[in-house]
C-alpha cells in the first residue's frame, strides 16, 4: 500500500513549501548568504540517510549499521580534500584535515574556541560593524561572553581592514586565536598579513569562508589553505551545497578539532548533510563551477559599478567578491525601509549596517546585495545593469506601490527567462 504524500497528511504546510518554491523562482534573489542547492544536492538531503543515527567518526563509531555512513563521510571529506587543496599556497590536500559534521557555520567556529582557547582567553576578530561575524567575538554572543574579545576593524576613509590596527591590538593584547573572515566586507582577505601578525604573537589563525568558499575553490578569490592553522565554513552560500558546516585544519590539529566537534559540542551528525556535501563538492570539482564563480564576481563588480553610477554610496567604492555593502543615506532613506520596498518590488535583499553607522543596527543605513543566486539562475551583467535601475527607481519611491507592482511585473517576468536551477516548476 502506497504511503500518503506530504499534501495528504499536511495540507498546510504542503501550501507553505509550494509559495516558498514560487517566491524562489519570482523574485530576484540578492541575499549574500543565499544561493539555489542543485537537484542533485536536494535529493541527497532529502533520502533515507535522515533517519541513521551515527555518532563517532568512520569506523569509529558508537552505533552499528555504519558500513554506508562511513563511505558517505569518507567521499565527502576526501573530494573537499582534493578541491580545496589544490588551492592550497603550502602543502596540498595530504596536509589537510576535513571535519563535515558540524551542523553549520556557527558550531563550526565554536569548535575552534574549544579546541585552542579556555575561558576569559583573548581572541581576535573583525568587528560586527565593520562586517565581521557574531562568532567572532560580538558582545551579544556566546563567543563575546566567555573571551575577552578585541575587535578590529576598517580604516574611516576608505573602509578596508587596517592591518597596521590589526597588528597593533595583537601586540597590545596577545590574543589566542585571531580570526581572519567575514561577513559584510567587500574586498578580498590578505591571508599571509593576517599569518604573519599570528605568528608574532603566537597565536592559532583561523579563516572563516563561509561567505566565500565557492570563490575560493574556484580560484576566484585568495585561499587562506597552508596559511591558516584552521578553516572554518558553510556549506551552502557561494558553495552552493545544503545547509551544514565543514572545518579544515593542518595535521597536527585533527585530534583536538574532532574532539571538539564530537563530543565537545554535538552528537551525531546529520548523515543526510554530509551526503549532500559530498554531491555539492564533486559538482564544484567540475569546470562549469569555475564559471559559475567567475561570474559571481563579474555580476557583483557589474552591479557594483551600475549603483554608484547611479548615485549609491558602495562601501569601498565597489567589491573583489560576490557582495556589496550600500550606504542609502544619499537617498533619504535608511536601510530597512529601503529592503522592504525592494522585497515587496521582487528584488530581496538585507539591511545592514555599513561602517561607522551613526544608526541603530535594527534601523540601519545601509543594505547587504549579493550576487551567487541569480548568477547561478544564468543572468549576466546586462541583467545587473537592469536590476541596479529597478534598484535605483524603488529606493527612490518607496512608498510608491503601484510603482512597486510595476517593477515587481518586470522582475517575475525577467526570472522567468531565467530558470532557477533546483527547484521544480
Amino acid at each position: 500500500m502506497a504511503e500518503a504524500n506530504l499534501r495528504d497528511v499536511d495540507a498546510e504546510i504542503s501550501n507553505l513549501i509550494d509559495e516558498e518554491n514560487r517566491r524562489e523562482h519570482e523574485t530576484m534573489r540578492l541575499i549574500a548568504s543565499e544561493n539555489y542547492a542543485s537537484r542533485a544536492v536536494m535529493e541527497a538531503t532529502g533520502s533515507c540517510l535522515t533517519n541513521k543515527y551515527s555518532e563517532g567518526y568512520a569506523h569509529k563509531r558508537y552505533y552499528e549499521g555504519q558500513a554506508v555512513i562511513d563511505q558517505v563521510e569518507e567521499l565527502a571529506i576526501a573530494r573537499l580534500k582534493k578541491l580545496f587543496g589544490a588551492t592550497a599556497a603550502i602543502g596540498g590536500e595530504d596536509d589537510i584535515h576535513v571535519n563535515v559534521q558540524p551542523y553549520s557555520g556557527s558550531p563550526a567556529n565554536l569548535a575552534v574556541y574549544l579546541a585552542f582557547c579556555q575561558p576569559g582567553d583573548v581572541i581576535m576578530g573583525l568587528g560586527l560593524p565593520a562586517g565581521g561575524h557574531l562568532t567572532h567575538g560580538h558582545s551579544v554572543s556566546i563567543t563575546g561572553k566567555y573571551f575577552k574579545s578585541v575587535p578590529y576593524g576598517v580604516r574611516r576613509e576608505d573602509h578596508r581592514i587596517d592591518m597596521d590596527e590589526v597588528r597593533k591590538l595583537a601586540l597590545e593584547n596577545r590574543p589566542k586565536v585571531i580570526w581572519a573572515g567575514t561577513t559584510a566586507y567587500p574586498r578580498t582577505l590578505d591571508f599571509p598579513a593576517f599569518r604573519a601578525i599570528a605568528d608574532e604573537v603566537g597565536a592559532i589563525l583561523a579563516a572563516d569562508i563561509a561567505h566565500i568558499a565557492g570563490l575560493v575553490a574556484a580560484g576566484e578569490h585568495p585561499s587562506p589553505f597552508g596559511i591558516a592553522d584552521v578553516v572554518t565554513s558553510t556549506t551552502h552560500k557561494t558553495f552552493r551545497g545544503p545547509r551544514g558546516g565543514m572545518i579544515f585544519s593542518k595535521k597536527q590539529h585533527a585530534a583536538a578539532i574532532d574532539k571538539a566537534v564530537f563530543p565537545g559540542l554535538q552528537g551525531g551528525p546529520h548523515n543526510h548533510t554530509t551526503a549532500g556535501i559530498a554531491v555539492a563538492a564533486k559538482e564544484a570539482l567540475q569546470p562549469a563551477y569555475k564559471t559559475y564563480a567567475k561570474n559571481v564576481v563579474e555580476n557583483a563588480k557589474e552591479l557594483a559599478q551600475a549603483l554608484v553610477e547611479k548615485g549609491f554610496a558602495v562601501t569601498t567604492g565597489g567589491t573583489d567578491n560576490h557582495l556589496m555593502l550600500i550606504d542609502v543615506t544619499s537617498k533619504g532613506i535608511g536601510g530597512k525601509p529601503a529592503a522592504q520596498a525592494l522585497d515587496r518590488a521582487g528584488i530581496v535583499a538585507n539591511y545592514n549596517a555599513v561602517p561607522f553607522d551613526p544608526r541603530k543596527p535594527f534601523d540601519p543605513s545601509g543594505i547587504r546585495i549579493g550576487t551567487p543566486a541569480v548568477t547561478s539562475r544564468g543572468m549576466g551583467k546586462a541583467e545587473m545593469r537592469t536590476l541596479a535601475a529597478w534598484i535605483d527607481r524603488v529606493v527612490a519611491s518607496p512608498t510608491d506601490e503601484a510603482l512597486i507592482a510595476k517593477v515587481a511585473g518586470e522582475v517575475k517576468e525577467l526570472c522567468q527567462k531565467f530558470p532557477a536551477p533546483g527547484l521544480r516548476v
